[in-house]
């Protein structure tokens, strides 16, 4: 039984004895029973910090409970992606174990290390943890570890299958377009320029080089900056496949918003704080770093705010829809959010016109 079950909830998704149990069997770094503490965020897969009986910690992860898509939380993908980066320079915390039956708990999970560091979700949290000093260290080392990511041949790694290798910026047109256009009706909010934008976009798209590991969703909310004010794991490895990484690149410089931004897209960014360097300077160190030619990033800017102008749009769609609770949720930023989102979409395709 949890440790401290008079105080805390049982964790949801999880028989702990049968868990406990496996654990002590699998991995001989930890001795249940533990004490169980619900970690938030990681798109919704269930999340625990456990803690051992000599103090020891770790985190437990599986995947949300009831009916999902085929291909969604898969937590073997996870495992095999942080297993492979383990020994590289990427930082990420290390592999412990991992359960293939889902007799144990009713779904696979895995084990891994406690990493200590925090998130940035914010601008209040980045304020708050880091002193003005040492942000221009966040956003060097930050761009640094997508650099070393991107470096890294998938092959060489054993990742070479972990998504399909070609095409990654047509087939990405292709998924997104499709969610705008068969949630349009529901929303009842179009936008011509989502169509316009799909048009050029997919018309332009530059040749693409070397397949390599593509995060997804590279932000300083998906990365724990240790003590040293440098990244001590980068997290969340959910939606992370085979690709084109200026398109990962370009995603992260989009959500690196600065205080002097107007109208921007996201105002309470972790970025959005004095201190953090420029845009500008990031992409021109990452380019020195892993010798990329950047002539058409202005493609891959746009592109990254046209799609998450699709998926804010999907979001929308289903609150319309009634298909998600509207409690607390302001569905009139929502709804403008996907029109900033396209602004800059069209403001990026218009640089490169």
């Amino acid at each position: 039984m949890c440790a401290d079950a008079t105080k805390h909830a049982a964790p949801e998704g999880y028989d702990v004895k049968a868990v406990e149990a496996w654990i002590k069997e699998n991995i001989d770094s930890l001795a249940p029973p533990f004490i169980w503490k619900r970690l938030e965020g990681g798109h919704s897969n269930l999340t625990y910090l456990i803690t051992d009986q000599n103090g020891i910690k770790a985190v437990i992860r599986r995947p949300p409970q009831g009916d999902l898509l085929p291909k969604a939380h898969d937590m073997g993908r996870e495992w095999a992606i942080i297993s492979a980066l383990g020994p590289t320079p990427v930082p990420v915390a290390p592999t412990l174990g991992f359960c293939e039956s889902p007799d144990v708990t009713g779904a696979h999970f895995y084990v891994m290390g406690h990493v200590s560091g925090a998130a940035l979700h914010t601008a209040q949290d980045t304020a708050r943890l880091i002193p003005l000093g040492k942000r221009e260290t966040v956003g060097w080392n930050f761009f640094d570890v997508l650099a070393d990511l991107h470096a890294i041949d998938p092959d060489a790694v054993g990742l070479g299958d972990l998504g399909k290798k070609e095409n990654y910026i047509a087939r990405q047109l292709k998924t997104w377009y499709r969610s705008w256009t068969s949630s349009y009706e529901a929303a009842d909010y179009d936008d011509p320029r989502a169509h316009e934008l799909q048009q050029f976009l997919e018309a332009n798209i530059p040749k693409q080089g070397p397949a390599r590991i593509v995060h997804g969703d590279y932000g300083l909310h998906n990365c724990l900056i240790g003590p040293d004010f440098k990244m001590a794991a980068m997290l969340d490895w959910e939606i992370s496949t085979l690709g084109d990484p200026l398109a990962d690149l370009a995603y992260a410089l989009n959500q690196w918003i600065l205080p002097e931004d107007p109208n921007p897209v996201k105002p309470d960014a972790a970025s959005v704080v004095p201190g953090m360097p420029s845009r500008e300077s990031l992409a021109a160190r990452y380019a020195t770093r892993t010798g990329c030619d950047l002539s058409q990033l202005d493609f891959y800017i746009g592109f990254n705010w046209w799609k998450s102008a699709m998926i804010i749009h999907g979001v929308y769609a289903r609150y319309m829809m009634g298909k998600k609770s509207t409690e607390g949720i302001d569905l009139n930023d929502l709804r403008s959010r996907v029109e900033r989102s396209l602004d800059q979409a069209a403001a990026a395709v218009n640089r490169i016109r």
